[in-house]
Order: C-alpha cells, then structure tokens, then sequence
C-alpha cells in the first residue's frame, strides 16, 4: 500500500517581530501569510501591482508565472512578490510594518 503524499511545507517568518506561520509548497506565500493570521498589504494577487513587494531577507521561492513583475535587479536584491512567490525553503521576509 502506497501512502498518499501530501504536500510539502516549510516555515515563513517574519523578521524583526518573529511571527511565523506554514508555508506551503504548493501555493503563494500570501495565501500561507493569511491563513497563518500574518497582516501582509496585498491587491491584485497577480503580480501586476506590487502592493505586496517585499524583502526575503533568507530562504529560496519559485515563480509559476514567467514575468512576476519584478526586475532582474529587485530580484537580485532579494524583493519577492508574495502573491504569486511560493516557496521552496523556510523564508525570513522583512516584516512589512519594520
């Protein structure tokens, strides 16, 4: 008998208040931040409006979207869209109200 997989999860933090919630794989980090209770500005929830831009300060995500709405640079320097980011490690983002 072949056990049902169940999806991954990590854990996202937010730096400096140390809240924290689940993180799961298998969808946006804002979709996580809100189940765990975590206040995080969002809008579009696709990429496009940057209202949710914010800093991972540790940790890695992917991009299901091919153009997430963040430059190479803002990439390079560790910005992350959380409504369309998720995750594939435990994350540190700067805590949007710090």
């Amino acid at each position: 008998m072949v056990a049902a997989s169940s999806p991954e999860f990590f854990t996202a933090q937010l730096d400096p208040s140390g809240e924290q919630c689940d993180a799961w794989a298998n969808q946006p980090l804002l979709h996580s931040l809100e189940a765990g209770r975590i206040d995080w500005p969002s809008s579009c929830r696709n990429g496009t409006c940057r209202t949710c831009l914010g800093q991972l300060k540790s940790g890695r995500v992917r991009y299901e979207i091919e153009w997430p709405g963040l430059t190479t640079e803002e990439m390079e320097e560790g910005c992350v869209l959380p409504c369309v980011a998720y995750p594939e490690s435990d994350v540190v983002l700067q805590d949007p109200e710090n």
